[in-house]
């Protein structure tokens, strides 16, 4: 073969090999941008069309979701309602851990500084509790009227999948935003038994429970849907009844279980303020700080215990 023709053949293979090479890389990088942007929309990472904002910590957020703790954060979180990924709340509860060391330790004594930090992680749980059953007490107080719209859209004829669609529609939130999660599931494939039992996972409560119970054997067993949801309406309104008059009786009692911590903190401080330096040396001896130890101990088990004996079942 002649040495031009060799050089051209030699120019042609490397230019296609460069040129697929390229186009390689494009189709790679393509591929990895649209299975990012999936696992964005999928886990709610990127923009919120709700709040119109950029997700903070994306990176971070992705490492946690891999974790089983994550899941469970991000299990809890989506119980909640509140617009923030795991990553976000991580970072914001250690800022908050932080800011609480350095508070109790500058301001009472360098030995409170990780005790202050651990209350700090005990009141982002106790918030994300507080929020979850703040939800959950507001699904329960619209599950009457779920199971009127229900009963009146089986009656009318329709199927129990569009009847929940329909649902989602006119319930306010939370009612309103759980069930477009139970219609999207169902849109997407996923049975009636599995789409509700996750419901009933998210929000616990024996009125859900009763009501997911009621759907699944009505649809397993075709029996009288609209006569079974007239009935539920009615026992769960009396129960809403009944709920609402046992947190008013327990209200006082409710209170009582967080002054009983909080007088605990006031009195150190007040300590500290009546004589400056009165901690430090206080838990400057292994005797002191024990003392410490097994006051906060108890002033924790006190708010169990009257957390535990003031809780009502209905």
């Amino acid at each position: 073969m002649p040495l031009h023709d060799l050089v051209t053949l030699t120019t042609g293979v490397t230019l296609l090999a460069g040129l697929l090479a390229v186009l390689g890389l494009h189709g790679y990088a393509s591929g990895r941008a649209q299975r990012a942007a999936l696992v964005d929309r999928l886990s709610h990472t990127g923009e919120s069309p709700l709040s119109g904002r950029r997700r903070r910590f994306r990176d971070l957020d992705r490492r946690l979701r891999r974790t089983s703790a994550g899941r469970r954060l991000e299990l809890r979180l989506a119980a909640t309602g509140l617009d923030v990924t795991p990553g976000e709340f991580f970072v914001y509860m250690l800022a908050a851990v932080a800011a609480l060391w350095l508070i109790g330790q500058a301001a009472l004594a360098p030995f409170f500084g990780p005790i202050a930090g651990l209350l700090g992680v005990f009141a982002a749980v106790q918030f994300l509790n507080w929020q979850r059953q703040k939800r959950i007490e507001r699904f329960i107080g619209q599950l009457p009227e779920l199971a009127r719209i229900l009963a009146n859209a089986t009656h009318a004829g329709l199927a129990l999948r569009t009847a929940i669609g329909m649902a989602a529609e006119e319930l306010e939130a939370p009612a309103g935003e759980e069930l477009g999660k139970v219609a999207d599931q169902l849109a997407v494939g996923h049975s009636l038994d599995d789409a509700l039992g996750e419901l009933a996972d998210r929000l616990p409560s024996r009125e859900l429970v009763v009501l997911v119970t009621t759907l699944v054997l009505s649809n397993r067993a075709g029996g009288q849907v609209v006569s079974a949801l007239r009935n539920l309406t009615e026992t769960l309104e009396e129960r809403k009844e009944t709920r609402r008059e046992i947190r008013t009786q327990l209200s006082q009692v409710t209170m009582t279980s967080y002054a009983v911590p909080v007088l605990g903190i006031g009195a150190l401080f007040l300590m500290n303020g009546v004589k400056s330096g009165t901690l430090d040396r206080m838990t400057g001896s292994p005797f002191g700080q024990g003392a410490v130890l097994v006051a906060f101990g108890l002033y924790a088990v006190g708010f169990v215990l009257i957390r535990r004996l003031s809780r009502i079942d209905v």
